[in-house]
């Protein structure tokens, strides 16, 4: 099964043929038009140009039909397909899913004349042509080896064993001098504990009697103590200044549009403003805490702040930090995916993204 690394948006000018080559494999899940319409009522259709495989040789030919079909050249011809076509006002994005190999040459061809804008993320598959489990050495464990010439008897000579004399068992034991009875314990003169003195004043009772002896207490309205219940207060009481103190430190500000953001961490250097090429590592979280996408290894995502590359609660809430800043972004519905589902996030989903920011270029 296929797993998101990281996201991948492309812009596509109106009229344009654009050469691509992934980095890695990659799925598109959407193809929406940008927010500013150059024609209102035209049509704009997304063309992608690639090289279909060649069908491999048969297993029935010859060795030597095989020799000859290896000199032959390949026909590699491309093929050119539409991957959909968007009109405002009525079909103004749509979803797909197709999966582009990384290290290929692709072409994506705009017929209109408004911007596109193709989203999706590079994908982790598992390698298919490896078996699943590797049986070539399963029988060469064992197979230099005879248990019949093996002997659990092991014959030693008597007389080369060593037998310690009595001397050397001498030599090993030490005298110890008499030590006289101890004395009776003295009274000690000093005033027990109050615990301590509790215990021993009060008895071992039975389980049935001392559940007896709570259920009278309760009837007297007497409340009954514990040692556990103290203790389990005592923790509370510990923790929660501890937690109080770390939301104290997050000071959350709301930006237009209902965005949040709280830095964790301030960076250092000058600060992210549009134009420039962030690198940066996140989590993507829902409101429920399931992880929806991540960059925690590997290459960081790059995007160029404020151009349309990636949602818009991203380039308002990534401008402003600096390198090695950390940043909680909450993104509303309105400015991440809207009303359309994508993917594994649910339509009108708040988005929640831990941000670190690697550099700024």
């Amino acid at each position: 099964m296929a797993t998101a690394v990281a996201v991948w948006s492309f812009r596509l000018e109106p009229g344009n043929t654009e050469s691509f080559v992934p980095l890695g494999d990659l799925r598109i899940t959407n193809v929406a038009l940008g927010e500013t319409l150059a024609d209102e009522n035209g049509r704009t259709s997304v063309k992608l140009v690639y090289i279909a495989p060649s069908a491999g040789d048969s297993d029935d030919e010859e060795d030597d039909d095989e020799d000859e079909d290896e000199d032959k050249p390949v026909s590699e011809e491309p093929v050119s397909t539409v991957l959909c076509s968007l009109t405002p006002g009525k079909i103004e994005q749509t979803m797909v899913d197709i999966i582009l190999e990384g290290d290929q040459e692709y072409l994506f061809e705009s017929i209109g004349k408004n911007v596109v804008y193709l989203t999706g993320n590079y994908i982790d598959q598992p390698n298919r042509d490896e078996p699943p489990f590797d049986d070539s050495d399963s029988d060469s464990d064992g197979e230099g080896y005879d248990l019949r010439d093996v002997s659990s008897d092991v014959e030693i000579d008597p007389d080369e064993m060593e037998v310690p004399s009595d001397e050397d068992d001498a030599d090993r034991f030490e005298e110890v001098e008499d030590v006289p009875v101890a004395e009776a314990p003295k009274e000690s003169k000093k005033r027990p504990r109050e615990s301590d003195a509790a215990d021993e004043a009060e008895p071992k009772l039975s389980k049935k009697e001392k559940k007896k002896q709570k259920k009278l207490k309760a009837e007297n309205g007497e409340a009954i103590p514990t040692g556990e219940v103290k203790k389990a207060d005592k923790k509370e009481e510990k923790k929660k200044p501890e937690g109080e103190a770390k939301k104290a430190k997050l000071e959350t500000k709301v930006l237009d549009g209902g965005l949040k953001i709280a830095d964790n961490k301030v960076g250092t250097g000058r600060a992210a403003k549009s134009g420039d090429r962030v690198s940066v590592r996140y989590v993507g979280k829902l409101q429920n805490g399931k992880i929806f996408d991540s960059n925690t290894k590997g290459k960081p995502f790059q995007f160029r702040l404020g151009k349309g590359e990636v949602i818009k609660g991203w380039d308002l809430g990534v401008a402003g930090m600096q390198a090695g800043g950390e940043r909680l972004i909450t993104v509303p519905p309105a400015l991440g995916y809207g009303s359309k589902k994508q993917g594994d996030i649910p339509a009108n989903s708040t988005l929640i993204f831990e941000v670190k920011v690697v550099q700024i270029s």
